[in-house]
């Protein structure tokens, strides 16, 4: 069974709900959400996170924040060309575009004595002192301040001179556009951008799988493919096949250049029950472009009995179910490494957060109640994304959020394996052993 683990993990707390989670670069994270339209004081927006480890554990540091105004952000994706950054973020009804412009900046940082400190802020504080007592005296508020300015700069040389080089970002709005077209309340659930960033796929609450052409906005399919609201898709890895769920209860793939249907995923759902995908990623194999499995979460309806939720793991090509693993609550949010080896799932009412070894769905990490509330989103830290990966001594870590308003990271210690002399001596013996018996017996 896998280990329980109670620590926080907190990363970083916002003043709003967080319903999109994102990673920008292999540092730095996106969080959105927000209160929405009503008057309650709650922001909408998202902000940008840098990540790092300072040895013993990581730190999160605010890069930029931006507000949406009366929108709340319930949904997001972002790209990178090498060039060029791009967000896309739901905004009820609509998606927006928005160019990230990044650019590096070196921050510089002094490392002063005590003693230095003391004295510069003690002559800081004489000055203000002197010049609340006696405003009509300019020449010795200008003695002064000259004293002052001597001392920093006295600091400053007696200093050392710490230059870091820092991301720096900048957030324009581009294009909106209208993604979803329920006559009732119109909103925009679900949005993802391919890896080869050519296509851009939306859903929403009218059933329609919208396919864009990226990042110019430009409508190229619009697919009448469920009967009710859209709650997830995912774009294989090679962008020729979309995965979506519905709340009318089907897990479809269609082909993502005609807008067909390929497949409906079906399996031996337990007697007298009935059940609803949650959320659906492909695995990822080779050189991020091969694929070949799908990853579904499915919950029980009504949670009558004892019934189970599930983590299943399918083939795609054929529409078959090769596991599961079974789980005693109902699933929120799901996610997969970059490199296809794990997969974390959040669940909804205890906001526990597990990680899972993708290709046997083996549970190596349990993390019981991360949140106070359901995980609204999960993401891995990247093994290969813009800039170098995190050093760190884990062989996996993922960042989840709430709407607790917390932003959490859960770390995947290396597994013990077997030392390869241990293994090549274990074979010694068991070749020995097999000589022997076999010549015992005249063999």
């Amino acid at each position: 069974m896998a280990p329980t683990r109670n620590n926080d993990g907190l990363l970083a707390r916002v003043n709003f709900p967080l319903y999109t989670l994102q990673m920008v670069t292999s540092r730095h994270i996106l969080v959105g959400g927000g209160g929405g339209s009503s008057k309650t004081g709650v922001a909408n927006g998202f902000e940008i996170f840098e990540i790092s480890h300072n040895g013993e554990t990581f730190v999160a540091e605010e890069a930029v924040r931006h507000e949406t105004g009366p929108t709340v952000v319930m949904n997001s994706a972002t790209y990178n060309d090498g060039k060029r950054t791009f967000l896309v973020a739901g905004q009820e009804s609509h998606c927006q575009l928005y160019h990230v412009r990044l650019s590096v900046e070196n921050e510089k940082r002094n490392s002063i004595s005590s003693a230095d400190q003391k004295e510069a802020q003690s002559n800081d504080n004489q000055t203000r002192q002197r010049k609340k007592r006696n405003s009509t005296s300019e020449t010795s508020d200008k003695t002064s301040s000259n004293k002052s300015e001597k001392q920093k700069d006295k600091v400053t040389s007696n200093g050392v001179n710490k230059v870091q080089k820092r991301l720096h970002f900048e957030i324009k709005p581009s294009d909106s556009i209208q993604t979803d077209f329920s006559k009732e309340e119109p909103l925009q659930k679900v949005v993802r951008i391919s890896r080869n960033g050519e296509i851009m796929v939306t859903g929403g609450t009218d059933g329609f799988i919208r396919v864009w052409q990226f990042p110019t906005m430009n409508k190229l399919l619009n697919i009448k493919a469920h009967t009710k609201e859209i709650d997830d898709l995912d774009i294989c890895p090679d962008s020729a096949t979309i995965a979506s769920i519905s709340k009318d209860g089907a897990c479809c793939l269609w082909n993502s250049k005609t807008g067909k249907k390929t497949s409906t995923l079906t399996w031996e759902i337990p007697a007298n029950s009935k059940y609803l995908y949650k959320r659906c990623r492909f695995g990822i194999r080779g050189n991020g472009t091969d694929f070949d499995s799908l990853f579904t979460l499915a919950n029980p309806v009504g949670r009558a009995g004892n019934l189970k939720s599930y983590l299943q793991m399918w083939e795609p090509a054929s529409g078959k179910l090769r596991r599961n693993h079974a789980f005693d609550e109902s699933l929120a949010a799901l996610a997969v490494r970059d490199d296809g080896m794990f997969v974390a799932v959040g669940t909804m009412f205890s906001g526990s957060v597990s990680i899972h070894v993708a290709f046997s769905l083996q549970r190596i990490m349990n993390v019981r109640n991360a949140h106070g509330m359901f995980v609204t989103g999960l993401e891995f830290l990247p093994t290969s994304l813009d800039g170098p990966a995190i050093t760190c001594p884990y062989e996996a870590a993922v960042v989840s959020i709430s709407v607790d308003n917390r932003v959490c990271i859960h770390q995947v210690p290396f597994r013990q394996t077997m030392p390869v002399w241990l293994v090549l001596v274990l074979m010694v013996i068991l070749l020995c052993a097999s000589f022997t018996v076999c010549s015992y017996f005249g063999l």
